[in-house]
């Protein structure tokens, strides 16, 4: 159905949604026609009376009318409700699931362009202002509009039509003023959420970093600086406020007139016995009653123009492409081969170009080179995070960008360098790795990566809270932490984004040793800084501005006195650094 379909996209809808919606409009025009019942038993009841034609016999009837009217405004009024305001709140349930099981299947590709702000308000705030307009705003313009031209074609067939032009030429005027102005009103409303999601961005930045602000003396003029945000999110709300109210306004004066060119022309056709007094009254009071719900119903319809631009951001994450493939994995072996691979995170922004090497199952690969040359970009790919732009990247054989991400992550077990950790207890953040994990399984891994030391001194050992993000913990404990996951996943292969960086040199030894237990027949690939970490590596490969410089044993790259050995020399060269 090309309406539902409509719906779907521009209100961000789900199917059932979209059909509940249709329903809702319906269910609204009805209840709309049943209250325009009840004037028209009321005129014919005052005309009967005024041409001395309301016996007896037809008082029964008008009483019958008027509480079958009476009980039909009840139903469809019930019935309104439910399909409006019950079905909205159980849509705003589905679609709230859809988009985080949505964001949950989307690559991570579509995450580089957005930032936690612009997510969260999509999330949060624009669901939330699709649920108003769902409920309130949309079912009853739509209804408005049928259920008015219902009545303006009734009456014009049935009565003067010179009366109905006249008192209905106002609606369309108005309508199209509010609709002239809606590239302007878009415009603002986007504008509106920039500077809102600035100043979010910049509330959150000044909390995560409150104690740089402090150390360097700079929180007061920060503050200055989120100052002019908020007047700027003032200034902006204010204008498309004002911008809102004259467009709406404007109609409303328009939308008054009505009041006059009903009264004039009627004046003139009575005065020349074209029509008669009820007739008359009838018109003025159509326009006195018809125009008040009217103008709200110009305001649901400015509302529902600038709910678009959330509605479009809804739509964005809804329906961008997802990555799909087989949830059968027909891998042999856990090779890892880059075959001529070239990535760009934008189309005019190149990452790697041509890369070409393969991480041997059983073997040690560490990435190395100067920050920027794609190291995380590569070992991202490998896990099929994002889609190369060219050439293929395979798992024992098997093109991964043909096989289902959930399904190619159960072969994965990843420690990033920036560490997530949940305001969960030290057991449950381990048992992330395997939600299915007994505590003795889970206090193995943690001992494997050596993290007994430190939870045996926490208040509750293992079942110790440690705070959002981990914040009751150093920072190499957190990490030693999202290593124990990895040692609790136990998958055939391992990446390890500089797993060591925040340890010091005994616990870093201590990691070492574990991993060189747990490495046995898997495939692993290491992205480290440095070089005495990947000094027992199988094979490196280095990466300069997206290209493989060079590749090989170490011993053959220290050979070759390439970049990898000028980084060697550079390294040990620092560490024996003394201040003077």
């Amino acid at each position: 159905m090309k309406i539902r379909d409509k719906l779907l996209h521009t209100f961000a809808l789900s199917k059932e949604g979209a059909d509940d919606m249709i329903k809702a409009c319906i269910s609204v025009t009805v209840t709309n026609m049943s209250l325009m019942m009840t004037a028209g038993v009321l005129y014919t009841l005052i005309k009967d009376m005024l041409d001395d034609t309301l016996t007896k016999d037809r008082i029964p009837i008008y009483v019958i009318a008027s509480v079958v009217v009476l009980a039909l405004v009840a139903i469809t009024n019930f019935i309104q409700y439910n399909k409006t305001f019950l079905s909205t709140y159980k849509e705003s349930g589905v679609r709230r699931t859809t988009l985080a099981e949505k964001l949950r299947k989307l690559p991570l590709s579509f995450f580089g362009k957005k930032n936690i702000a612009d997510l969260t308000t999509t999330i949060m705030s624009d669901c939330a202002m699709i649920e108003t307009a769902s409920s309130h705003w949309i079912p009853e313009l739509i209804g408005a509009i049928i259920s008015t031209s219902l009545v303006g074609v009734s009456l014009f067939l049935f009565f003067d039509a010179r009366m109905v032009l006249a008192s209905f030429w106002v609606i369309p005027v108005s309508f199209l003023l509010v609709w002239g102005s809606a590239g302007y009103q878009k415009k603002a409303v986007k504008h509106n959420n920039g500077v809102k999601m600035a100043l979010a961005e910049g509330i959150q930045e000044c909390l995560e970093s409150v104690r740089d602000l402090r150390a360097n003396n700079a929180q007061n003029d920060y503050m200055d600086g989120l100052d002019v945000m908020i007047k700027n999110v003032e200034k902006q709300a204010l204008f498309t406020e004002l911008r809102l109210a004259v467009c709406v306004n404007s109609a409303a004066i328009i939308l008054k007139l009505g009041i006059a060119t009903t009264a004039l022309v009627g004046g003139m056709l009575l005065a020349k016995g074209s029509i008669d007094l009820l007739t008359f009254f009838m018109f003025l009071m159509l326009v006195s009653r018809l125009y008040d719900p009217m103008q709200i119903t110009l305001q649901n319809f400015a509302a529902i123009i600038a709910t678009t631009v959330q509605c479009e951001r809804l739509d964005e994450v809804l329906s961008h492409d997802i990555q799909t493939g087989s949830e059968h994995m027909t891998n042999k072996g856990y090779d890892i081969t880059f075959d001529h691979v070239s990535f760009a995170y934008n189309d005019d922004t190149a990452v790697l170009e041509d890369v070409s090497f393969t991480a041997k199952q059983g073997d040690v690969t560490a990435l190395i080179g100067p920050s920027g040359g794609g190291k995380t970009t590569v070992s991202r790919l490998a896990a099929r995070f994002w889609d190369v732009t060219s050439g293929k990247v395979t798992l024992g054989g098997m093109d991964i960008s043909k096989t289902d991400p959930e399904t190619l992550f159960s072969a994965f077990s990843i420690v990033f360098q920036d560490v997530t950790l949940f305001n969960q207890s030290v057991m449950e953040n381990i048992r992330i790795g395997r939600k299915d994990a007994t505590d003795d399984e889970v206090m193995q891994a943690a001992r494997l990566a050596n993290c007994d030391e430190f939870v045996s001194k926490l208040p509750k050992g293992y079942d110790t809270v440690i705070g959002e993000n981990g914040s009751e913990l150093s920072g190499g404990e957190r990490q030693r932490i999202s290593i124990a996951r990895a040692f609790l996943k136990d998958a055939p292969v391992i990446l390890l984004d500089e797993a060591s960086a925040s340890l010091d040199v005994e616990n870093e030894t201590a990691i070492q040793t574990a991993l060189s237990r747990l490495i046995k027949d898997k495939t692993v690939m290491v992205i480290a800084h440095r070089m005495r970490t990947v000094s027992g590596a199988d094979k490196i490969v280095v990466l300069s501005d997206g290209v493989v410089k060079e590749s090989g044993k170490p011993d053959e790259l220290m050979r070759q006195n390439g970049i990898f050995a000028k980084m060697v020399k550079t390294q040990t060269e620092g560490q024996n650094w003394v201040m003077a």
